[in-house]
């Protein structure tokens, strides 16, 4: 299977430098196809940067992955967390790739709108709805559909709940169509904690779920982002008939999209950028109604998945860049703000032996030789 390289690797584990030998199974392979019929899917997706000037965007390449993405069935979730936005990617960059991938769209896309053009120093409520409503403009004038983000300056600057149902009946009302609203738990942003107006789950998905009530129009669904899939359940079992739940939960999304007996979750995922070969391939077995192979491709995924989201959990970006790296996607292992550097070599170590067992190892000769170059450079004799 690996013909230069050999199947052999020494790779520095938490139990020390141990010899491993790539799995025999044939990597995942996956046929180009339309959009799926039983879920909605959306793969937040990852920026490429240019190696030489780490500060900017490679947008070719960049454009490369998405449209990969869509040629597999997946919509694209632009400008998310997934991007960097707010740890690297400003709005300035966020709009022109907002604008660009609008652009060149070849299936569904949705984007991100946020505050962050905003001080971060506290400011005036009406500041924070300016910022959204010019970003949401941005977005709705290229043709996307809007995902309002959580936004750190209407969680340092609300004082009630009542703050939030204001920001965001103003926002809802003032959109060409339905949004998808973003609740970002405070594991992947630290500065999002109490976001809706409390610490507490029950009272914020309380207001939360206030505002979804009073426009259930303007709302297309909500993304969870919690990690917790009994609170995403709860929730999902209260929203108003027509508004979806989409999970970002990248612990157990296995479970909470196939379903239960009274409903789903759709999908808007950050893992998906990483397993899209194993994503699309369940989510067509789904819509043949076949939930066994849904389940079986899935679940090597998930232990995958749970290591790269571990945490401290927003450097999980590092995980899928390298990983898209590892499967030639793009050409470098750099990312913006260094964030390459945010998790170890050990991390990254078990991150090479988790996709090889998921079958996410595309090219594995490839893959091989990124890893033993990785493992030079940190002066590991592989």
């Amino acid at each position: 299977m690996v013909s230069r390289t050999g199947t052999k690797i020494r790779l520095p584990l938490e139990e020390g430098i141990r010899e491993y030998s790539l799995s025999t199974q044939e990597p995942l392979k996956v046929i180009p196809g339309s959009p799926f019929l039983v879920r909605k899917a959306y793969a937040a997706a990852h920026v490429v940067v240019d190696p030489l000037r780490p500060e900017r965007l490679d947008m070719a390449a960049t454009l490369v992955f998405r449209r990969y993405l869509w040629s597999l069935g997946f919509g694209v979730a632009e400008a998310m967390d997934t991007s960097q936005r707010g740890m690297g990617l400003d709005w300035p960059s966020a709009r022109e790739l907002i604008r660009v991938s609008c652009n060149e769209s070849e299936g569904e896309i949705a984007c991100g709108a946020n505050t962050d053009q905003l001080p971060s120093t506290s400011v005036a409520i009406d500041q924070v709805i300016a910022a959204y409503e010019e970003q949401c403009e941005t977005i709705e004038a290229a043709g996307g559909r809007v995902i309002l983000m959580a936004s750190r300056a209407l969680a340092k600057s609300a004082k009630t709940p009542e703050d939030y149902v204001h920001v965001y009946n103003r926002l809802l009302r003032g959109l060409r169509q339905p949004a998808i609203l973003h609740w970002l738990g405070e594991a992947f942003d630290p500065q999002l904690k109490g976001y809706w107006g409390s610490s507490a789950i029950e009272e914020a998905m309380e207001t939360c779920l206030a505002i979804i009530r009073e426009n259930p129009k303007q709302v297309d669904g909500i993304k969870i982002s919690l990690l917790d899939k009994k609170q995403e359940i709860k929730m999902r079992r209260l929203l108003p008939e027509g508004v979806r739940m989409y999970t970002g939960d990248d612990f157990d999304y296995p479970e909470l999209i196939r379903g239960d007996e009274l409903g789903h979750s759709e999908a808007l995922l950050g893992i998906f950028d990483g397993i899209a070969p194993a994503a699309a391939l369940a989510l067509r077995s789904l819509d043949q109604g076949d939930e066994d192979s849904f389940e079986q491709i899935l679940a090597p995924t998930v232990s995958l998945s749970r290591h790269i989201f571990q945490a401290p959990t927003y450097f999980y970006k590092t995980g899928l860049i390298f990983l898209a790296w590892l499967n030639g996607h793009q050409g470098h292992f750099i990312m913006l703000g260094g964030q390459q550097s945010a998790r170890s070599i050990i991390h990254l170590s078990k991150l090479f032996v988790l996709a090889n067992k998921a079958r996410l190892l595309t090219d594995p000769e490839l893959a091989m030789c990124r890893m033993r170059l990785l493992l030079q450079a940190a002066g590991v004799e592989a």
